[in-house]
């Protein structure tokens, strides 16, 4: 007999450490765009554990390919070749943008970020870096420092002090910011818990140029806008703007832990034996999560079913009530709506449909799987809808 919910709740509030707020229920179990708690009650998730569960909840090729590995090899580290690493190595390169023609595999988003930044300053000799106000790097005291966002770096002061703070989307700031003393910008191409902000193309390009001129490192943070949730593979692609160095994690092992590091050919060759490491980075279960993942992506046509799907979500959403505007792009969409946005997650919650909030209190953040059909988009835009 499996536990209650309440006993769930309870046990996780004595023994866990208390650093989340977490919705009250108890997810049990779930199979593409829906979960189900413990109590039987079937959820839409329009969150998908915060942008994990990219290609649907324990698709079955993921899950398939996770439990082979497992059954023939759980772990062994970098110390040895590994014919799934190989491969998994070869297929992130090669769906990669232009000029970029290596990996490193780590665990998180964080660690990624950190190693970007490692990097940098290793690659440059320079220390400094500039980061946008209302970035989100992660928690680690490295990507911290990079964080912009509300008090996350400022209640763990003092942190790593040569990050240099602009405004996200301001060309003139930017170009102010960087001088000979920078190693590295790093940014979010959208700017997803500060409530889903974008910038306008000529932003993206003006960055490009500025960090080629004065010889920097441009780290994009592709750590929820990655593998096609924006609709195209990359943020870059549909303006053909790329950075030196792409940090990834979040869906990209389709559940599995995985995060990467995608570097710069200019970047990769300077880069030698001992200068980092993972242990558990590019392990064979997670490297089989991932190519499973490619492969489910590139056969079902996800990417193109992100821009698809959230065209449509935009277009209906722009038409209700009780909405403002539409933020972001494909499937990382942040709705600005009338009142606390919190009021109508919970009210959605009720209606079985998991959505998310960002720092801005207006903003309900949707961050779905992207197998997401349209039958399944109207439900939740009905619900919307019914909002009072």
């Amino acid at each position: 007999m499996g536990l209650s919910y309440d006993e769930i709740r309870q046990k996780e509030e004595k023994y866990q450490l208390g650093t989340y707020r977490k919705l009250p229920i108890a997810v049990d179990r779930g199979e593409g765009v829906y979960v189900w708690d413990t109590e039987g009650r079937r959820y839409l998730d329009l969150y998908g554990g915060h942008a994990v569960a990219i290609v649907g909840h324990c698709h079955p090729k993921v899950v398939s390919a996770v439990k082979k590995q497992a059954e023939r090899l759980l772990f062994y580290s970098n110390a040895v070749y590994s014919s799934v690493r190989a491969r998994a190595s070869e297929k992130i390169v090669e769906i990669a943008p232009p000029g970029i023609d290596r990996v490193f595999f780590c665990n998180s988003g964080a660690e990624a970020n950190e190693t970007a930044l490692k990097i940098a300053r290793r690659f440059t000799g320079k220390t400094r870096v500039v980061a946008m106000k209302n970035g989100f790097h992660g928690r680690t005291i490295g990507a911290l420092s990079a964080t912009g966002l509300g008090s996350y770096r400022s209640d763990f002061s003092p942190v790593i002090e040569e990050f240099d703070f602009v405004e996200f989307g301001d060309i003139d700031e930017l170009e102010r910011a960087v001088t000979v003393d920078t190693a590295a910008v790093i940014l979010e191409p959208v700017q997803s818990m500060a409530g889903v902000e974008i910038a306008g193309d000529e932003y993206y390009s003006a960055l490009r140029r500025i960090c080629s001129e004065k010889k920097v490192v441009l780290i994009f943070d592709e750590i929820q806008t990655g593998f096609g949730r924006t609709g195209e593979w990359f943020f870059g692609d549909r303006i053909g703007v790329y950075p030196d160095l792409i940090t990834l994690a979040k869906g990209i092992g389709g559940g599995i832990p995985i995060g990467a590091v995608l570097i710069d050919e200019s970047i990769s060759k300077t880069i030698g034996y001992g200068e980092h490491g993972s242990t558990f980075g590019g392990g064979p279960v997670a490297a089989s999560a991932l190519l499973a993942t490619i492969s489910v992506i590139e056969r079902e046509n996800l990417v193109q079913n992100a821009r698809t799907i959230g065209e449509f979500l935009r277009k209906e959403l722009e038409d209700i009530e009780i909405v403002r505007a539409v933020k972001g792009r494909g499937l990382l969409l942040g709705v600005e709506i009338e009142g606390k946005a919190s009021a109508l997650r919970d009210y959605l919650l009720g209606r079985g449909i998991i959505t998310g909030t960002a720092a801005k209190p207006e903003i309900l953040r949707l961050l779905p799987p992207l197998v997401l059909s349209r039958h399944d988009t109207v439900v939740f835009l009905e619900a919307v809808r019914d909002y009072k």
